[in-house]
């Protein structure tokens, strides 16, 4: 597209940005929202791969250059006050969002707040690597992963006082901890069964499966806490203390304890 008149009809802002969504082309899923500068617009267009613009890193950025999902764009759209953008994308790789999931509207408003409704696809670090900074976001995941589980933690005593009718977790706690222990119990086969055919056959769907096997056995685990008004990040403080010690020292110190 190398008339690039039609860039003129485009409002952007007092910083030259401009905000695009993006779509999935098929579902109509929205899986991202990030900002453009003109020039950003233009390479998309002349791409036919989307191309934003970081404010943080103050630089051009390609969809894709760090994980490798790349977004083809099949449709451009302009908004009737022309100040936003609308990318109908198909979405390489299935993952949109810097925390391994396909968009980054995973949190739905519930009346305990928000709620975590979507599955992680792929764990962030290996997307990125380990000491890598997401494309497009300043912080990393280590802190959205602590809040989680202090949501889920504080979830959990919301439920507990909470109609057996109203949620899936009030009516466990409303069974008591023989069910809740069952629900740990099956959770737990289902995962090793899930990391089974994984191990025969590591296909995409295997690996899903085995994830949504252990956030699952995870989440069990949780509810299996609160039971005991224990907070799951008691966990991760253990987890925590133990970096740097051998499995031998570690076993040590839990027998003299």
């Amino acid at each position: 597209m190398n008339n690039v008149q039609w860039l003129d009809e485009v409002k952007f802002n007092e910083q030259g940005l401009i905000p695009a969504i993006a779509q999935h082309h098929l579902t109509g899923r929205i899986l991202m929202v990030a900002w453009m500068n003109r020039e950003s617009l233009a390479l998309t267009a002349e791409k036919q791969q989307a191309v934003y613009f970081s404010r943080s890193r103050q630089k051009l950025w390609h969809k894709g250059e760090e994980s490798g999902h790349f977004q083809t764009v099949y449709e451009i759209r302009l908004d009737c006050d022309g100040d936003v953008i609308v990318l109908q994308v198909e979405q390489h790789g299935g993952i949109a969002c810097h925390t391994g999931r396909e968009s980054c509207f995973y949190r739905k408003l519930t009346p305990q707040g928000w709620e975590i409704v979507d599955a992680q696809l792929k764990d962030p670090t290996a997307i990125y690597g380990a000491s890598a900074k997401t494309e497009a976001h300043d912080h990393g995941t280590r802190q959205e992963q602590i809040d989680v589980l202090a949501h889920l933690g504080q979830l959990m005593q919301q439920r507990k006082q909470a109609d057996a009718d109203s949620s899936y977790v009030a009516s466990l706690y409303k069974k008591g901890l023989n069910k809740i222990l069952e629900k740990v119990g099956e959770e737990s086969v289902e995962t090793i069964i899930a990391a089974k055919d994984y191990a025969v056959q590591p296909t995409q769907e295997h690996l899903n499966d085995l994830i949504y096997e252990t956030a699952d056995l995870w989440f069990h685990s949780i509810v299996m806490l609160g039971h005991f008004d224990l907070d799951p990040k008691l966990v991760l403080e253990e987890l925590a203390r133990r970096q740097g010690l051998s499995g031998l020292v570690e076993k040590a110190n839990r027998t003299q304890g």
